[in-house]
């Protein structure tokens, strides 16, 4: 069901190492101490003081927890508010800001300050692997030696353009590799000289790319694709069809939908989840249905099944 959002209680946490974290900051303070109540900022240098902050903000159980980073930075604040009474906000102050793009939250820093006390309280769904919590897209294969790839200077220097550069640098090194995706049906498939698998619990991914047409964050269920090594030109073809998500419907590329599915590649396999590469296969993902909070603008279609029955 869509609630306002209660400011009653509000912490911000705010990543000054992202790429407009520290201009963003003084915008965010302004814009909620004018139409809060009880506002506690905490800034966070980088990852290695964003677990103590986000501890440090959440330790009086705020009624809205508002987090400034990219898609790993919310993720990690994603994954502590879960199944909470404390609502998430979004400032999308990274490179690729997927999550936000989903969710219909602007990416200028205003706007999206905006979202925040005049937007209305959605439920989403989150991913897991193997309990780990993801946001947006959870892949093994290409995208892992693309993370790898995309190292800070990087992204700084090229901003989303980094994305491109890293994967044709990655794909020039790619080794193929063997699946086995076992579904929750007890459906078993079987396949050979892949180039990339993915499990889409959102809609975007990689800097403004789409799982499938039909891909929701809240229709409570995976999104899995499996892209065939193939022909120099099948991948030119699959990769003119990323942006709206129509690859699922090539050739090469394999698509079921899905609450669970166990991955088991014939070696194991790094797993990257949402830019951080941080399990390995055999590995099980699952949909943690409902499982989020959070603050979207009036008008958003992100959750448009919120508050339904799932199938």
């Amino acid at each position: 069901m869509h609630t306002q959002p209660s400011t009653d209680r509000v912490a911000v946490v705010v990543n000054t190492a992202a790429r407009s974290g520290a201009r963003a900051l003084p915008l965010v303070e302004q814009a909620l101490r004018g139409r809060a109540g009880d506002v506690v900022v905490h800034a966070a240098e980088g990852g290695g003081g964003l677990a103590a902050a986000l501890d440090a903000a959440l330790a009086d159980g705020p009624d809205l927890l508002v987090v400034g980073g990219g898609d790993g930075t919310i993720g990690c604040a994603a994954a502590r508010v879960a199944h909470t009474g404390t609502a998430l906000g979004v400032l999308p102050l990274g490179t690729a800001n997927d999550f936000a793009r989903t969710l219909g939250i602007p990416t200028a820093v205003p706007a999206a300050v905006r979202t925040l006390t005049d937007g209305h309280v959605v439920d989403v769904d989150l991913g897991r692997v193997d309990g780990r919590a993801y946001l947006n897209v959870a892949s093994l294969g290409l995208s892992v030696a693309v993370t790898r790839r995309l190292t800070p200077g990087l992204k700084r220097r090229l901003g989303r353009f980094a994305y491109p550069v890293a994967t044709l640098a990655a794909y020039r090194s790619h080794r193929p590799f063997a699946a086995r995706l076992e579904l929750a049906d007890g459906a078993t498939l079987e396949l050979d000289d892949l180039l990339h698998v993915a499990v889409g619990n959102g809609r975007h991914y990689g800097g403004g790319l789409t799982v499938s047409p039909t891909a929701s964050i809240d229709d409570h269920l995976l999104d899995v694709y499996a892209v065939e090594r193939g022909r120099l030109r099948d991948h030119v073809s699959v990769a003119r069809l990323l942006r709206t998500g129509h690859l699922v419907e090539h050739e090469r590329v394999h698509h079921v939908t899905g609450r669970r599915v166990r991955l088991v590649t014939d070696e194991p396999l790094e797993v990257n989840l949402d830019g951080e590469i941080a399990a390995t296969t055999p590995a099980t993902f699952e949909v943690d249905r409902n499982a989020l909070h959070v603050v979207v603008p009036r008008g958003s279609g992100a959750a448009r099944m919120d508050g339904t029955t799932s199938p």
